[in-house]
């Protein structure tokens, strides 16, 4: 081992590398900081360049556009040809992007800035989902749930960060937390350098850790489509909850923008805490099991959410996020065993396209907003988990799993 590889940990296929994930998922949370942090900004800029809706839609699209459409691809790339150190050279195009929205003059320069951080993400995504699994152990479940908890926790921080700090110092302030991603960079070169030797040593690794389905190739086709309408239709509830959020309290209760954020900060907290403990338990009860629990649990609430007072408004935003996202980690790892061998393909499918659809949904439900109000978009939006029931559809797992 060399003097920057991450310490304590072996280089080989077997045993769970549990600084690896951690490594990972740290920088999966400073990653998905950036990104959170143009979501909770929405209410500073709007007022800025006296946008509409249909404009905070758009900057939601065009990030979630660079990253559906590439990561997929990144996927299938380095599926093929893996590339240790790609995750440094894609925390550095968010780098830049989160300059450029610190510092844009103009509303199309936004837009420039937006495209940048997906693109970085769209790097980061795949190549950081597989080195998770590699160093997993066998603990697929858990080391996604981790790899993920570590986006999540960035999604539900950058809300404080823009209410503390870029709502009192205005918008040029985005600029000092690029020295978060500075240091994301150098944690992920030295990932880089455990992820090199471990192709070294073990070159069949992405193929050997994956569990063998025996089903046919029609149905594995048919499983992954469900799977990604699933997570179509989460991420769409979640791209409108966690981008009309503050807009919502603010018009209906009347509350400060700060407060609007810390509201916004509980919901994306209840997020992180629903996928920490996701995939532990899909790794002991099966990941079909704990997909089905996220769909009939979270219905009740989401139907109830438009009627509810203040009070009951953050109770169930926070039961929502603690039960729809313990399905995301285990809808990722059900489709890797799918379709072993092909890690980042199908991360960058579901990191990418879904997600990216979901942003798709966001943009249309601005135009909705301008046009019915965000009121009317709630009532419209708790409808969309009853998609879920499609589970049905999915095949049984016959995989051995670890106790």
């Amino acid at each position: 081992m060399t003097d920057t590889a991450l310490p304590a940990q072996r280089v080989s296929g077997t045993g769970t590398a549990l600084t690896v994930i951690l490594a990972v998922s740290l920088c999966h949370g400073i990653n998905d900081i950036m990104q959170s942090l143009l979501s909770a900004i929405y209410p500073l800029l709007k007022d800025n360049y006296g946008l509409d809706f249909w404009q905070i839609g758009l900057l939601t699209f065009t990030f979630q556009l660079t990253a559906s459409l590439l990561q997929p691809v990144v996927g299938l790339i380095t599926d093929k040809k893996p590339m240790p150190f790609s995750l440094s050279f894609g925390m550095m195009s968010s780098l830049i992007g989160l300059i450029i929205l610190a510092y844009a003059g103009h509303y199309w320069v936004l837009l420039a800035g937006a495209s940048l951080i997906g693109i970085g993400s769209s790097i980061f995504h795949p190549e950081a989902s597989r080195i998770a699994r590699l160093a997993s152990g066998g603990r697929h479940g858990l080391a996604q749930s981790l790899f993920q908890v570590g986006g999540n926790a960035g999604q539900a921080i950058g809300p404080l960060l823009a209410a503390f700090v870029v709502v009192p110092y205005g918008q040029s302030s985005i600029a000092w937390f690029a020295l978060a991603s500075l240091l994301g960079i150098v944690i992920l070169y030295r990932v880089g350098n455990w992820y090199k030797q471990l192709q070294a040593r073990t070159a069949s690794a992405t193929k050997s850790d994956a569990p063998i389905m025996t089903l046919p190739r029609k149905r594995v086709a048919w499983a992954l489509t469900i799977l990604t309408i699933l997570v179509l239709s989460k991420n769409a509830y979640m791209a409108g909850l966690s981008s009309y959020y503050t807009f919502y309290v603010i018009e209906k209760f009347g509350v400060s923008v700060q407060m609007s954020q810390i509201l916004l900060f509980a919901f994306l907290g209840a997020c992180a805490l629903g996928i920490l403990f996701g995939g532990p338990f899909g790794d002991r009860f099966g990941q079909k099991a704990m997909i089905w629990f996220s769909i009939i649990g979270v219905i009740p609430f989401t139907l109830a959410l438009p009627y509810a007072n203040f009070e009951w408004t953050i109770i169930l935003t926070i039961v929502i996020g603690l039960i729809m996202s313990s399905a995301f980690s285990n809808i990722v790892v059900f489709a890797q065993e799918l379709v072993p061998g092909r890690v980042g393909m199908i991360a960058g499918i579901f990191f990418g396209f879904a997600f990216g659809m979901g942003g798709i949904a966001a943009a249309l439900l601005g135009i909705v907003a301008d046009a019915k109000g965000i009121e009317y978009v709630y009532h419209a939006c708790s409808y969309l988990p009853l998609i879920g029931l499609l589970t049905v559809f999915l095949p049984s797992t016959k995989t051995k799993r670890v106790a």
